[in-house]
């Protein structure tokens, strides 16, 4: 017997991602489960999901246009003809359940799922919850919560709130040496290496300020392991060496964080959170227009844990390079000690944790 399960979801990877591992780990331990996706054409998902092995819906759906509100028409088209679109999909599918990721398709689809009496439960990954995680809660059963610290933000009113962590792709049970890692980019097996990368699209303001230290000089014995994103690679490729490895991108990722003494990053939940699994201490670089700017949330809670330390963008520079990411590496101690509250904050088994609180739902 088939249980159909709808996962809604997307706009950015941090959305979509988190959905595809639940679904993948749900799949494991519930072999008749079928997931189907449902997000919107104009997110990350209309790229990514066509390349997966899950059938999928992407509806025209919007989100609302505060700045410029006289544009709102089109979300209230979209979310009509999406409710109409999402009608037709259960009673070809008759889903058993509703997983919500976060973005405006699973704002949509939550509201449809609690109309129709359709169990809906939802994750949600950062230290502080965005507007779609906050309002769903009210119609959820469970959230997944990768920050616990989020739930203070949640309401309380019949959703039960669980400590899983992000459902990331965990470190494989034997992971590359130190050493193994660095032989695959040439980079000495005694060096200290430090790991940046701005999310999937690279970090201007992070790559403007690395670029400037490489060029004044790196501390005696480091190298980087510097993915610069895509769009930016061509502006920083000449700086490319043995002990200045830049990249696109990193792939595949495990053995960067394999190689990696420290990793300068941003504060998305997916790469903090593979950071911890891995036991890989961080300095932070928020993003500051992360919507309810929880990416500074995320770095302040890693912070206070002890596995990270938050720099703000408008403090980058050579000179806090120098003092903060350049004082960590010629400090094993402290990077030791930040290694040790990274692996107490990482959760590796979120994934088959959710999809064990899933499967206990569907019976």
């Amino acid at each position: 017997m088939i249980t159909n399960v709808i996962f809604t979801g997307g706009g950015t990877g941090g959305h979509l991602y988190p959905g595809l591992a639940i679904a993948r780990a749900l799949v494991r331990v519930r072999p008749d489960v079928r997931p189907f996706f449902v997000g919107a054409q104009r997110g990350i998902e209309r790229e990514i999901l066509p390349t997966t092995e899950f059938p999928h819906l992407l509806l025209d759906l919007h989100p609302l246009y505060r700045p410029q509100v006289w544009k709102n028409w089109r979300t209230v088209r979209g979310a009509l003809r999406g409710w109409g679109a999402l009608h037709a999909l259960a009673r070809e599918r008759k889903p058993a359940l509703v997983v919500g990721t976060g973005g405006y398709a699973a704002a949509l689809t939550s509201a449809w799922a609690a109309a129709q009496g359709i169990p809906f439960v939802q994750h949600i990954g950062d230290a502080i919850p965005g507007i779609t995680a906050r309002w769903s809660a009210r119609l959820a059963r469970e959230s997944y919560l990768g920050y616990p610290e989020a739930e203070r933000f949640l309401p309380h009113n019949g959703c039960s709130y669980r400590d899983t962590g992000n459902p990331i792709e965990p470190p494989p049970d034997i992971a590359p040496t130190g050493a193994a890692a660095r032989a695959r980019w040439g980079i000495p097996a005694a060096a200290t290496v430090l790991l940046v990368f701005g999310g999937s699209q690279g970090a201007h303001a992070i790559n403007r300020a690395v670029a400037a230290w490489v060029e004044r000089g790196l501390p005696k014995g480091v190298c980087l392991l510097w993915a610069t994103g895509k769009a930016h690679y061509d502006a920083f490729k000449q700086l490319d060496r043995p002990d200045v490895r830049v990249l696109r991108y990193l792939a595949p990722i495990g053995e960067a964080y394999a190689a990696a003494d420290l990793a300068l990053v941003r504060g998305g939940m997916m790469g903090s959170s593979e950071l911890c699994a891995w036991g890989v201490p961080m300095v932070i670089v928020p993003l500051p227009s992360a919507a309810n700017d929880h990416q500074t949330a995320n770095a302040r809670v890693l912070e206070a844990a002890g596995a990270a330390r938050y720099l703000a963008e408008g403090d980058l520079s050579v000179q806090t390079l120098d003092d903060l990411v350049g004082g960590l590496l010629t400090d094993q101690p402290a990077r030791s000690a930040m290694a040790a509250a990274a692996h107490r904050r990482g959760r590796p088994r979120a994934a088959a944790e959710i999809a064990a609180h899933i499967a206990r739902l569907l019976g």
